[in-house]
């Protein structure tokens, strides 16, 4: 056991022995490492914003490069504090509407392009030409899966016969994914769990 002399990991040690302290119960040791999380991330990223947005979208096209289109920029961004005075509120409404409509018009066509047109793509690909058995295999259940899943919203006729077989299809294919999605979720928290162990018993007490 040779434990580190570093005070930054014997503090990293305490603050995370206080977050497992919440597994006994709530206690003035996980809160006060609670709100020294929220407390510096928040100043992080709002440091990390700023510069990126004031200093690196905003000083340097506008001041360093001169490009004078940025000014609008600078307004509009201004604007946005206009809610902070009653009367002037109203001011708010442009920069946001602005925001909302450029935002809407770049995320809607690349989550179209990526979650429907790949998605099609990938079904409409010919399972059946892709050289090895486990591809045919694969192909052909994304193939079903898509299928099923779409008939199984389909609400336009009762879910009798054909139509009830690939519904039930369809809710197991559901179920898959969600349940692949939730071991994923839970796969990633143990990775954090076991690193957290690895730190204490390694970088800390020295077991490792």
């Amino acid at each position: 056991m040779h434990p580190s002399p570093d005070p930054g990991i014997w503090l990293a040690a305490i603050l995370t022995l206080a977050g497992f302290s919440f597994l006994w119960r709530d206690n003035p040791f996980f809160k006060v490492m609670e709100h020294m999380l929220v407390g510096v991330s928040a100043g992080y990223y709002l440091v990390q914003y700023a510069y990126s947005a004031l200093y690196k979208k905003l000083y340097v096209p506008l001041v360093v490069q001169g490009n004078l289109l940025f000014a609008g920029c600078a307004i509009l961004g201004l604007m946005v504090f206009a809610r902070l005075f009653p009367k002037r509120s109203w001011l708010s409404r442009y920069p946001v509407a602005f925001y909302v409509a450029a935002g809407a018009g770049y995320s809607i066509p690349s989550t179209i392009q990526a979650r429907v047109v790949k998605q099609m793509q990938v079904t409409m690909v010919n399972f059946l030409d892709q050289g090895s058995v486990i591809a045919v295999i694969s192909g052909f259940l994304l193939f079903l899966g898509v299928v099923t899943v779409l008939l199984y919203f389909f609400f336009s006729a009762e879910h009798r016969g054909v139509l009830g077989a690939a519904s039930k299809i369809g809710i197991v294919t559901l179920m898959i994914g969600f349940g692949a999605s939730f071991g994923y979720t839970v796969m990633s928290r143990i990775t954090l769990l076991i690193g957290r162990f690895q730190f204490l018993l390694g970088d800390w007490l020295g077991f490792l």
